[in-house]
């Protein structure tokens, strides 16, 4: 009981570290951060949901997804872009009652509604938060693994998003991405661009594999090494071979 008293106070914690204020973003001189604007399209939000449930059930969807993502019992997990909570009832069953599940969605519409459904189903597992279209406000070091399905695409700012991104995934973390192999403007992002703009932001790609039965496939990737510097992010261009290569100097957006 002890041990079970001091987890749910732990929980407490972080969820009280996600919602509590940002902290100004700015340098050592107190000027803004400036991000690349991403050199690609990007997809409008159409739906919170990908496909009905029960037919990514009948493909074994989530489950296979959390398999290859080696997500198991007792693991903290952010489901980004949660939607109408697919995947997020069932990282709550894997992960059980030793671990921590935290949905997120930038529409409130969609944040409500899932929340009346975690309600519904008295998954004490799961909390529900809205964030931001360039900034999660994860809590540090609190993630075994961040999960983003088919919803990276519809990521305006990548290179800041995922800067914010990196100081909440554990040192053995991971961020997994499901997502399509077509361009972003029809729903989708290249495997080479995204890992193009992953690693302008300091990730390293650890596992990618074709995952027909979510649509796609899925790619893994780690933070490694020292957070770059905002205005030294070179951002991603995909070139008429297919390949993605980062751009030389472009203009950046201020904060």
């Amino acid at each position: 009981m002890i041990a079970r008293a001091a987890l749910l106070l732990a929980w407490a914690g972080l969820l009280a570290a996600c919602s509590g204020a940002p902290l100004p973003i700015a340098n050592s001189q107190g000027e803004e951060l400036r991000f690349p604007a991403a050199d690609r399209p990007v997809a409008r939000i159409v739906s919170p949901r990908w496909s009905d449930e029960e037919t990514r059930d009948r493909l074994n969807e989530a489950e296979r997804v959390m398999d290859r993502a080696r997500i198991s019992p007792g693991m903290t997990i952010a489901d980004i872009g949660a939607g109408e909570g697919y995947y997020t009832i069932r990282l709550a069953s894997r992960v059980g009652a030793e671990g921590r599940v935290l949905a997120e969605d930038i529409v409130p519409e969609v944040r409500d509604a899932l929340a009346a459904r975690v309600a519904r189903e008295q998954l004490a597992n799961v909390s529900v938060r809205l964030g931001e279209a360039d900034d999660p406000k994860l809590p540090g070091n609190s993630f075994d693994r961040v999960l983003m399905v088919h919803m990276y695409h519809e990521i305006e700012q990548p290179y800041e998003f995922l800067w914010h991104l990196r100081p909440s995934v554990k040192a053995d973390g991971a961020v997994v991405v499901v997502d399509a192999n077509r361009t972003t403007q029809n729903h989708g992002t290249p495997p080479a661009l995204l890992e193009c703009e992953f690693a302008a932001v300091g990730y390293q790609r650890i596992h990618q594999e074709a995952m027909p039965s979510a649509g796609g496939y899925l790619a893994m990737f780690r933070p490694v090494g020292p957070r770059p510097a905002p205005e030294a992010i070179r951002p991603c261009r995909v070139e008429q071979s297919g390949a993605a290569v980062p751009v030389g100097p472009a203009a950046h957006k201020a904060k």
